[in-house]
């Protein structure tokens, strides 16, 4: 027993040594023919399909109402706050900025300046309304930013203009994409969220946090108290975008998300003509933000990939705009609906210990079966991968908990071929060892 457990450590070691190696061929793109593929599978993760395809459609969220911004002016947006603050919502969440692009401080670079009326309209909007949050932007210095070291490091943030800082309070919209998105017309992939950031001495809050502080605080410092630096979103569902301009075979085709209704939606001519029924907003959230310049428009611009896509690899176009995500987010605080995951450290655990169990029982199979090894060791590793994703998959859909088990999955596709190439180099180094001298001639 203490010789099996000593060569099977060994070959552990050899295994992770393995798969370092392997690591860092591919960093340095030795297979830069396989980027397509790679990128593909780089995208998927096992837990989409429960995203998709496993869990039950969920109930529409009735505490949350998202209103489309399209491309109003600070007139027309005016306009839609005082229609919203008078139907007596609990707070008002708006997912866009009211300053310059770049700090140019120009009519022509910034032509909102103009409409100094409408400005002042907006600013009272919010002022009056008295229960607005606006979103800020954490940011990175330019001598920070070129330190990649610190990509995840902000030192700064970015605001409306302080025109509309009255009466208002602010959360951070950034989100966590893979790959950091500069633009909003970049393709970004959103799984998760930073909760709470510090920014000097000062403790910034998530857009989404702020806005369920406001609504159940209670539930929101409950959340708070995980203390996670990054969470994963419970995606349960977007908003049902249609287009009457489109038959309803086309609606379907364009429709690129699996789930059914989860918010309630108003396009922007929907609420500046009053098509909602009585007490729609009565002390509810409502997250105003960008859906298209209409319900149903082909855009990129501030959407999403998220694991509701409905194809979970090479995915061809984004299925949910920034602020159905922030309304996601809201969601799953409100609900309690948390994903918890594993530690760095039990992740390793895990990959070692089955990699060590499953290399013991390679070594008691070549010495007991050896005319089966070849046969078994394959059937063994086929079924741990798939009783691996089967348990990665159902302990999400059951338990909302993230058992993020890729690093014993490649460590359990390895054993089979580390264990041969170690068996080769202990037969051969054994050759050596009892290799016979070569005999003296003698005349």
């Amino acid at each position: 027993m203490k010789k099996l457990s000593l060569q099977a450590l060994t070959i552990t070691v050899f295994v992770f040594i393995l798969m370092w190696v392997v690591s860092k061929t591919t960093d340095l793109h030795f297979f830069n023919s396989f980027d397509g593929m790679s990128q593909a599978f780089k995208e998927f993760e096992l837990t989409d399909i429960v995203f998709s395809e496993i869990r039950k459609d969920p109930d529409v969220e009735e505490r949350i109402v998202v209103v489309n911004l399209g491309n109003l002016d600070r007139r027309s947006v005016a306009q839609q706050i005082n229609i919203i603050r008078q139907l007596n919502p609990k707070v008002i969440g708006i997912d866009s900025y009211f300053n310059c692009e770049g700090n140019l401080r120009d009519t022509i670079n910034c032509p909102q300046l103009l409409d100094n009326f409408g400005n002042l309209l907006l600013a009272n909007e919010f002022e009056e309304a008295g229960n607005v949050v606006l979103v800020s932007k954490l940011l990175q210095t330019t001598k920070t930013s070129l330190d990649d070291n610190l990509i995840d490091f902000y030192d700064s943030l970015e605001y409306s203009d302080s025109i509309f800082n009255k009466n208002v309070k602010y959360g951070f919209a950034n989100l966590v994409t893979d790959p950091p998105a500069v633009h909003q017309d970049d393709v970004k992939q959103c799984r998760s969220f930073i909760p709470k950031y510090q920014v000097g001495d000062e403790l910034h809050y998530a857009f989404a946090v702020q806005l369920c502080m406001a609504y159940d605080s209670v539930k929101t410092k409950k959340f708070l108290e995980r203390q996670k630096e990054e969470e994963i979103i419970n995606y349960r569902g977007n908003i049902e975008i249609q287009d009457i301009r489109l038959s309803s075979v086309r609606q379907k085709e364009t429709s690129t998300t699996n789930y059914p209704l989860m918010f309630f939606a108003l396009d922007v001519d929907q609420l500046l003509n009053g098509d909602y029924v009585e007490g729609f907003f009565e002390d509810k959230i409502v997250i105003v933000g960008f859906l298209g310049s209409y319900f149903g428009e082909f855009t990129w611009s501030d959407k999403y990939f998220t694991p509701l896509n409905k194809k979970p690899a090479g995915r061809a176009n984004p299925d949910m705009f920034g602020v159905v995500v922030h309304a996601n987010i809201v969601a799953m605080i409100l609900n309690e609906d948390y994903v918890d995951e594993l530690a760095e450290w039990q992740k390793y655990l895990i990959a070692i210990l089955i990699c060590f169990l499953t290399v013991a029982l390679f070594i008691t199979i070549d010495n007991k079966l050896p005319f089966w090894f070849d046969a078994l060791s394959v059937l063994i590793q086929v079924a741990l991968l798939l009783l691996v994703s089967v348990f990665m998959v159902f302990s999400f859909a059951w338990f909302d908990f993230k058992l993020d088990l890729g690093l014993t999955m490649a460590a359990s596709a390895l054993v089979g071929p580390a264990y041969d190439i170690f068996k080769g180099f202990q037969n051969q180094f054994r050759k050596w060892l009892t290799k016979k001298p070569a005999e003296v001639l003698t005349e």
